[in-house]
């Protein structure tokens, strides 16, 4: 067995990398300071639960409603995780969502709603990405699923799964997966059944 080498660096520096080339294989044009909103996204993701700091695992759009009717800071740093926890979870576990009572577009919604409701606060440095991030959450949703692959140590990805989420969310990025894996994506024939 040949030898394996592992770099050591810090996990900003390990997810810019992945999010970079995950940009540019989505073809997805972003400002630096979203790309870089992003990166700090996956690094604080590394060490932080999904859930609220206590312990309540409240359902997003729940928290989403009580968010949007309270005010100031509190509101904000509510949005925010709301629309982080969105993304992440659609990008790195939606194949987990399949067959879920809720899907991931149950989180495009829910974190598009978040970021939208926080890109409106024009005094905030950051109301420019989190418009971008709202205006293309889907496409982040692939890049972070790009990246989840790359990251994971899992075999290749069951291509029914990956074929029914395409026929599910017509994503652009599971299409080009496909064929990169032989197989050639036709919404014509979903009805059609094998017996």
């Amino acid at each position: 067995m040949g030898d394996v080498v592992f770099r050591r660096e810090p996990a900003v520096e390990y997810f810019k990398e992945l999010v970079e080339v995950a940009l540019s294989h989505q073809r997805l044009n972003t400002r630096e300071l979203t790309a870089y909103y992003v990166v700090q996204l996956l690094a604080s993701f590394l060490n932080r639960p999904l859930s609220d700091d206590n312990g309540e695992d409240t359902p997003l759009a729940v928290r989403l409603a009580r968010a949007l009717e309270t005010g100031g800071s509190r509101q904000r740093t509510s949005l925010k995780e709301i629309g982080d926890v969105a993304l992440f979870v659609s990008g790195f576990f939606a194949d987990s969502l399949n067959r879920k009572l809720v899907d991931v577009d149950y989180y495009v919604s829910i974190g598009g709603s978040a970021y939208n409701a926080l890109s409106r606060v024009e005094t905030d440095t950051f109301s420019p990405v989190f418009a971008e991030l709202a205006e293309k959450f889907a496409g982040f949703v692939d890049v972070l699923s790009e990246v989840s692959e790359r990251t994971s140590c899992a075999s290749n990805a069951d291509l029914l799964r990956l074929y029914e989420k395409w026929l599910k969310t017509g994503s652009r990025r599971s299409g080009q997966l496909l064929v990169e894996r032989g197989v050639v994506p036709n919404s014509s024939i979903t009805s059609m059944r094998i017996q």
